[in-house]
Parts: C-alpha cells; sequence; structure tokens
C-alpha cells in the first residue's frame, strides 16, 4: 500500500544526518503520517504531523493565509508552501512536507480531474513545490483495482473506493519527490 523502498530511502537519509521531517496535509487524510511512521526507528527522524481538511483548521494550526485560501479553496501552490514551512516551524523539524488537492471530481468547483499540489521545505526555505495531475486513464484505474483488493472493503462505494485511491497514489508521489531530494 505504500512505497517502503522511498520510505526507508528517506529514513536513512534523515537518520545518517540526524535530520528530521514533519508532514501537514490535507488531501490525503494521514497516509503520509502513517506512511513515514511505518518505518522502523521511526522516532529517530519523523516528527509527526497534521491533518488539517479545512481552512478554518489550516489558517488556525498552520497559519495559512485566509483570504488567499478562501479564493482558492486552500488548494495552490501558496498554500501548500505555508504548510510546509509551518508544519517544520511546529515540529521543530528540517523538513516540512505537505499536500492540498482535491481526491474526486468537484463539479461546482469546474474541477473535472483530480490533482494536488505539494510542497517540501528545509531550514525554513522551500525547496520543492509541484503540482500532480491524476492522468486521465491508467494510475487511478489500476490503484483502484489494487485499493479493492489490498483493504477488502465490501459494500463501499466505487467513488469512495477511487477517491482513496487517489489519496494513496498522491501519497506515492510526495514520497517518491522527497526520496529523490533525500539521494
Amino acid at each position: 500500500m505504500y512505497p517502503f523502498e522511498e520510505i526507508n530511502a528517506i529514513k536513512e537519509y534523515l537518520i545518517a544526518r540526524h535530520q528530521t521531517v514533519a508532514v501537514a496535509e490535507s488531501v490525503t487524510s494521514g497516509h503520509l503520517q502513517a506512511a513515514l511512521s511505518l518505518a522502523e526507528n521511526a522516532r529517530q527522524f519523523y516528527q509527526g504531523g497534521i491533518t488539517a481538511y479545512n481552512l478554518g483548521q489550516k489558517s488556525r494550526h498552520l497559519r495559512v493565509d485566509p483570504i488567499h485560501a478562501q479564493e482558492t479553496n486552500s488548494v495552490s501552490q501558496e498554500v501548500a508552501q505555508q504548510m510546509a514551512l509551518e508544519v517544520a516551524r511546529i515540529f521543530s523539524a528540517t523538513y516540512g512536507l505537505s499536500v492540498t488537492g482535491y481526491a474526486a471530481e468537484v463539479p461546482e468547483r469546474n474541477i473535472r480531474r483530480p490533482f494536488a499540489f505539494f510542497s517540501i521545505s528545509a531550514e525554513g526555505q522551500t525547496i520543492l513545490t509541484s503540482r500532480i495531475d491524476v492522468p486521465e486513464q491508467g494510475v487511478a484505474e489500476d490503484q483502484l483495482g489494487r485499493t479493492r483488493e489490498v483493504l477488502k472493503l465490501p459494500g463501499a462505494p466505487t467513488d469512495t473506493i477511487r477517491a482513496l485511491g487517489i489519496q494513496l497514489w498522491f501519497t506515492r508521489q510526495v514520497l517518491e519527490a522527497f526520496a529523490r531530494i533525500a539521494s
């Protein structure tokens, strides 16, 4: 379910340098935190994290600019950057990881395909911010099948399983990006 090769690369990089990471997430609903916490000796490099799902919580806990967040429904490069910088600060971590986005279509906002922004900060500076777009075909369907198979969710609506699959795919993308930085 989680990319353990990347998680182990992150762990080894951070432990060898006596560095740490903290996570602020929204669209992934705690999956980044869960993934990092599963690493052996996680307490040596993983400081913790926060899941802030709405504008009020992102503004209150992660000091996201509420006016900008209102304009963008809390989904933008700027929001992701603010989340990464602030989570590193409040958890006293070397690195901050963040992700915010949409795991499903939102027709009333003209969101036809899920996407997210993620950001990585180090020592109080943004070092990477990027947009992740879910491809129209392939990834979501593949992840949907794996999610249904691994989690055995009888009776769960397809839309729910699809959103979970996209959350897990976003989680993988962010961890792979951080692992590339850590190599």
